[in-house]
């Protein structure tokens, strides 16, 4: 059986749960969309059942794959319906819905509903992808309420630049969606991962930590803030060949790296067809029977090579850690020019083992 999975360790996503809570001092909605980011979201929800004080996913087909699960706690749609036919089933399942376009809100001042909606009311304070302009901004609320429909609403608002912590975006966005609330009297929600953990002044009822709850920092850089995150996802594979190389020798497709002096060189299970990032370079981190070492070499679909020159112990059946919680992904992603968020939703292939 091919060696490469991915071990996800369910305590630390709960440690991470905790750690956003206790952070925010809010009520949290654990981001599960994008199958957990990766990480499973059925199994990720189940750990935080009867803790997490609900979840958010993207679209109605997540939210029910959570509910033919057993999942009954609040799940919030982060980008609302997408037709109006979605509507009884919403109500159906006892969902919460985003509404961040006035086609929506229509749609629900013309809906037959058999109990009235949780909606949570975007604006687009800055970011300019969805949310309602803040001249619709009043006027939807007062037509939600009025329309009988809807029995609770929360304001929200979404950062572009939270994870940048010398940029003044943030602050200008909350003055933003205050000026848009003025006299307005409910719970809001403003605060995401890098607003959790680097904008601890701005007001937020409800928090939506997304990749802290899987313990990657949503810094370019690790911070204080970030650094008591504990890493879910290990990526992990074995050697399963040794080749004894004399200097000048390429190695891989394209020759990109050629050994400089006499060199072992370990082929580990793992490639781009896994969702390890095709484009990481030589010298990217791996950890070989707990010792670092690096990338030798372009990575191929199923299969990449690692220098084991220095670790003079490994060989074939070598356990080989790709990211996890000595080598952070946020490194690896930073090497390869991309962000953790992105190489752990484009995992597949490899089987998720949870502990």
């Amino acid at each position: 059986m091919r060696p490469a999975r991915a071990v996800i360790d369910l305590s630390a996503l709960r440690h991470n749960y905790r750690l956003a809570r206790q952070m925010s001092g809010a009520k949290a909605l654990a981001v599960v969309k994008a199958d957990a980011y990766g990480h499973g979201a059925v199994r990720c929800a189940q750990a935080l059942e009867g803790e997490a004080d609900g979840f958010a996913v993207a679209c109605i087909e997540e939210a029910l794959q959570l509910r033919a699960a057993g999942i009954t706690a609040p799940v919030l749609l982060l980008e609302g319906f997408f037709e109006a036919s979605e509507l009884p089933l919403i109500v159906e399942h006892g969902l919460w819905c985003v509404v961040h376009s006035l086609w929506q809100l229509e749609a629900i001042e013309q809906a037959r509903l058999s109990q009235p909606l949780q909606v949570w009311l975007k604006l687009d304070s800055g970011m300019h992808r969805v949310g309602l302009h803040p001249k619709d901004y009043q006027v939807a609320y007062q037509r939600l309420l009025a329309s009988g429909k809807v029995a609770k609403i929360v304001l929200m608002s979404h950062f572009a630049r939270a994870d940048e912590l010398d940029c003044p975006s943030s602050t200008e966005q909350l003055a933003v969606f205050d000026a848009a609330r003025q006299g307005l009297s409910a719970e809001i929600s403003l605060r995401n991962s890098p607003a959790v953990l680097g904008w601890p002044q701005i007001p937020s009822d409800w928090v939506r930590p997304g990749i802290m709850l899987y313990g990657a920092t949503p810094f370019e850089t690790d911070t204080a803030a970030s650094a008591p995150l504990q890493p879910v996802m290990t990526l992990q594979s074995k050697v399963i060949s040794v080749r004894e190389l004399p200097a000048g020798e390429a190695v891989g497709y394209g020759a990109r790296f050629v050994t400089q002096r006499p060199s072992r060189i370990g082929v580990v299970a793992m490639g781009y067809a896994d969702g390890y990032p095709r484009l990481a370079p030589n010298g990217t981190p791996v950890l070989v029977d707990g010792v670092r070492t690096v990338l030798a070499g372009r990575v191929s679909m199923d299969m990449l090579n690692v220098d084991l020159t220095d670790v003079p112990q490994a060989g074939v059946g070598s356990t080989v850690e790709l990211w996890g919680k000595q080598v952070l992904a946020s490194d690896v992603a930073q090497t390869a020019g991309t962000i953790a968020y992105q190489i752990f939703c484009n995992l597949r292939r490899v089987p998720l083992q949870y502990v």
